[in-house]
């Protein structure tokens, strides 16, 4: 039954990771990123080590699709200002 478990956490890592290198948009990247962070945490759970899980819980599902979801907003929203120029030149 344990080996069914980890085999299962293991298609569901290879299946996110796979979302993750194939999806083109920078925004939806990060959300699938985050669903790869979420399932290495199920994966490490189910490995028994339940402190990397929560650690990959909270930077590789939180914080890491954050930074990405801000840094796409600030680009995207420069890009929109003209290439963020300060003035005439």
């Amino acid at each position: 039954m344990a080996d069914l478990l980890v085999v299962l956490a293991l298609a569901l890592v290879v299946a996110a990771a796979t979302a993750a290198v194939l999806t083109r948009d920078p925004a939806r990247q990060a959300l699938v990123l985050a669903l790869l962070g979420l399932a290495l945490a199920v994966l490490f759970t189910v490995l028994q080590s339940p402190d990397v899980a929560l650690s990959q819980l909270a930077v590789g599902s939180a914080l890491t699709p954050l930074m990405v979801l801000l840094t796409v907003r600030k680009v995207r929203g420069r890009g929109r200002r003209g290439g963020g120029k300060r003035g005439p030149e």
